[in-house]
C-alpha cells in the first residue's frame, strides 16, 4: 500500500503545470521530481538536506531572481547549486501559514519553461496562450 506525503497534494498541482507546456518531461534527479524540456526548468524540493523549505526551483528570467527575493524574501529565496545561474527558489509551504497563490505559480513555470526551452516550443506556447 501507498503511503501518501503530506505534500504530495502541492506536488500533484505543479507537475499539471509542468507537463501541460510543450513536450515538457518529468525525470527523477537526484532523488526529486525534476522537469525537462531539452534542458531542466524545474526541480521539486522537499526538505532539500533539512533546509526545511518545500516547493521548488525553477529557472528565471534576469534579474527575476533578485526583485522576487527583495520583494517578497519569505516566499522566494537563493537556491543552492543553481542560484548562482539565476534560478529562483519558491516555498510553497510558509512558516507563518497562507497558502501559495497559484496564479503565481503557473506563471513562474510558464516564465521557467520560456528560460531554457527552444525557440518552436515558445512559439507552440504562443500560440496556446
Amino acid at each position: 500500500m501507498r503511503t501518501t506525503h503530506p505534500h504530495d497534494a502541492l506536488l500533484q498541482r505543479v507537475r499539471a503545470l509542468c507537463l501541460a507546456m510543450p513536450e515538457a518531461t518529468e525525470k527523477l534527479s537526484h532523488g526529486s521530481p525534476t522537469f525537462f524540456v531539452r534542458k531542466t526548468f524545474l526541480t521539486w524540493v522537499d526538505d532539500h538536506h533539512g533546509d526545511g523549505n518545500i516547493g521548488f526551483w525553477c529557472a528565471a528570467p534576469p534579474g527575476v531572481q533578485a526583485e522576487l527575493i527583495a520583494a517578497d524574501p519569505d516566499r522566494f529565496f537563493y537556491p543552492p547549486y543553481v542560484g548562482h545561474r539565476g534560478w529562483l527558489g519558491v516555498r510553497l509551504v510558509l512558516s507563518g501559514g497562507g497558502g501559495p497563490d497559484w496564479q503565481e505559480i503557473a506563471e513562474l513555470v510558464e516564465d521557467a519553461y520560456r528560460a531554457v526551452a527552444p525557440p518552436r516550443l515558445v512559439a507552440r506556447l504562443d500560440e496556446h496562450t
